[in-house]
């Protein structure tokens, strides 16, 4: 019986630990990540769900205050999205951070907030220089670093501070509101890997401007 006992016991360890790494990351309502050991991660109820917090982040999430996790810690010599800072910053305290003064800006019509303290845009009207489709829900939408913060690291950017490493991360000349779909299916790619269905000249001339700009080493 004290066999069958343990076993049991092993078997609910194993059945938990599964349970936990298939755990999705929760974006809140007001944009925060929430990975499972975070403290509101069970209060969260309302969620958009991500399969890692980079994905959460690189989607316009926050880290909560204070957050420290083995998920997010890394090598130092290793990449990892908060290498570049923890998620898009708010340069002007404004509370529209990166992402959403990118949707601001490339928006061909007035944008929509989620409400009147105009934190969060909602709707408005993109065209995506990868497709060259017309897009009105933000929610569809990722703003894609051109030169991925992760290509950005293996080619030279391990070396900067931190400080050219988040100004890099929101710099508006390296950053396009484009639909989700593609940005992921680019992932980390060079333009030797990857170009968009559309505006390939335009989009080649915007990725190496940004590696002048940043003095990558061999551009």
């Amino acid at each position: 019986m004290r066999i069958l006992r343990d076993l049991s016991l092993v078997a609910a360890t194993m059945l938990a630990s599964s349970l936990a790494i298939s755990a999705p990351i929760k974006q809140s309502a007001s944009g925060i990540c929430h990975a499972p050991d975070s403290s509101y991660y069970s209060r969260t109820t309302s969620f958009t769900a991500f399969d890692t917090l980079e994905k959460c982040l690189a989607a316009g999430g926050k880290l909560p205050k204070g957050y420290s996790s083995s998920s997010t810690a890394s090598n130092d010599s290793e990449y990892s999205r908060d290498k570049f800072g923890h998620g898009w910053a708010d340069i002007d305290k404004d509370c529209q951070n990166t992402r959403q003064e990118v949707l601001i800006s490339m928006s061909t019509n007035p944008v929509r907030f989620a409400d009147e303290k105009q934190c969060r845009v909602t709707f408005g009207r993109w065209i995506s220089m990868y497709s060259g489709e017309v897009i009105f829900d933000a929610s569809t939408m990722d703003i894609d670093h051109v030169v991925p913060l992760k290509w950005a690291w293996d080619h030279g950017a391990d070396k900067w501070t931190e400080e050219k490493r988040e100004q890099f991360a929101n710099d508006p000349v390296n950053l396009v509101a484009v639909e989700a779909s593609l940005n992921r299916s680019k992932g980390a790619k060079g333009l030797d890997e990857w170009l968009p269905p559309a505006n390939q000249e335009q989009y080649k001339a915007r990725f190496k401007r940004i590696l002048v700009k940043y003095s990558f080493k061999g551009e």
